[in-house]
């Protein structure tokens, strides 16, 4: 396994590959001749050291009406030979997240087929598999019974597919819930009839804005305290919590109050080098929707931790963190336009456009920085054709030298 390919010093405009024009906000274009992809080895099983999923997304079918509002149109071959690409990096697949647009272009029929599908994917390659629970099939809930019903038949259906199940955060949850005690009382009800234990999420409003104040209250320590007492109450239940507030410190404080057993799986898209890696005495784990666009890379670190080796973890890794925070910065809740993006550059799909029209969400100027990141990351797998599908974009937006 080589991570010498991504050293950032190597990774430098000029490497004599296909040139690419990249637009600035003064209007000026900027040139970069892209380098060579990265040496990556393929690492088809699990890792040692840690637990890692990648939250993937769903790729639209370019012939299908995936306007706003419509029922996700899914080009179903490119959507599932995306998750055996995680699954060849020795990824676990979160599917059904937001990632994949749940609740923001994905409907229900779409999630339900996307997990049947995904589940059955995984069993036939002995990969792991987690899929979202939530209530977003169902627009009529008012009351507390009504949250808690409709969290019982989507567990029932993950579970049915033979998929870990992930208890999602509700946004019929948030509207209904008056305090601490009504989220205690729901999801302690969830959690007390799943058949194995499960990945519980905690779902920031960056990501969400409708779930501002979840467990209660918008004061974080608050909702944490809340938070705590649920998972020490059902730790039995509960495989890992999964969080994602943007937030190390909080999330070096959470971790070490955990139940011994109770994982921490890293959704912090900001800062999740230095939390995989720990601090010597804590580590997190990982679920994070980053990884669907920095699998090669991560791949080749966490690799290198299994072997002990900090320093090659830390080389390949760090490239990774500058396309991870870009794609993620506000409006935190796009960043799926620029993953699937991405996976457009690369090959992975016939085209850019997403369901539920998210495509829209990021910009040229934006996107532009995409393609420069990945490019110094070493994760522009096919230099030539990413730079032709950067220039037929450029073309279409009417951004052209």
């Amino acid at each position: 396994m080589s991570t010498t390919a991504v050293a950032p010093a190597e990774r430098t405009a000029g490497a004599g590959g296909p040139r690419v024009l990249l637009p600035r906000r003064d209007g000026a274009l900027e040139a970069r001749s892209l380098g060579a992809p990265g040496e990556w080895t393929d690492h088809p099983g699990p890792y040692a050291s840690r637990e890692v999923f990648a939250a993937a997304h769903v790729a639209a079918d370019p012939f299908g009406d995936n306007t706003p509002g419509s029922p996700a149109a899914i080009d179903w071959d490119a959507t599932l030979a995306f998750r055996h690409e995680l699954f060849r990096y020795g990824f676990g697949v979160a599917e059904a997240m937001d990632t994949a647009q749940r609740g923001m272009g994905l409907d229900w029929a779409g999630t339900q087929e996307l997990v049947r599908r995904s589940a059955a994917q995984a069993r036939s390659v002995g990969a792991r598999i987690a899929s979202g629970a939530g209530t977003d099939h169902r627009a009529d809930l008012t009351t507390l019974d009504d949250v808690l019903a409709a969290y019982l038949e989507q567990v029932a259906f993950v579970e049915e597919c033979g998929s870990q199940v992930i208890v999602m955060a509700s946004r019929q949850l948030a509207a209904v819930a008056r305090d601490a005690d009504d989220y205690a009382h729901v999801v302690g009800a969830v959690l007390g009839q799943v058949a194995e234990p499960v990945v519980l999420h905690w779902l920031g409003e960056a990501f969400d804005p409708r779930l501002r104040g979840y467990w209660g209250s918008t004061d974080v320590a608050e909702a944490t305290a809340t938070f705590l007492a649920l998972v020490h109450e059902h730790a039995a239940r509960i495989d890992g919590v999964k969080v994602s507030l943007l937030s190390a410190e909080h999330e070096r404080g959470l971790r070490a109050a955990l139940p011994v057993g109770v994982r921490l799986y890293t959704g912090d898209d900001f800062n999740y080098p230095e939390l995989i890696r720990g601090d010597g005495t804590h580590h997190s784990d990982a679920l994070l929707g980053a990884f669907a666009a920095v699998a090669p890379a991560a791949s080749a670190a966490l690799a290198a931790l299994d072997a002990g080796d900090t320093a090659g973890y830390d080389a390949a890794m760090a490239p990774t963190l500058p396309l991870s925070r870009h794609l993620f910065e506000a409006p935190t809740f796009h960043y799926k336009t620029g993953i699937a993006f991405l996976a457009w550059l690369n090959g992975h799909q016939r085209g850019s456009t997403m369901v539920g029209g998210l495509h829209a969400g990021r910009d040229a100027v934006h996107l532009g920085r995409v393609v420069e990141l990945a490019d110094a990351a070493g994760l522009l797998r096919d230099p030539d054709l990413a730079a032709a599908r950067w220039a037929a974009y450029l073309r279409t937006v009417g951004v052209d030298a």
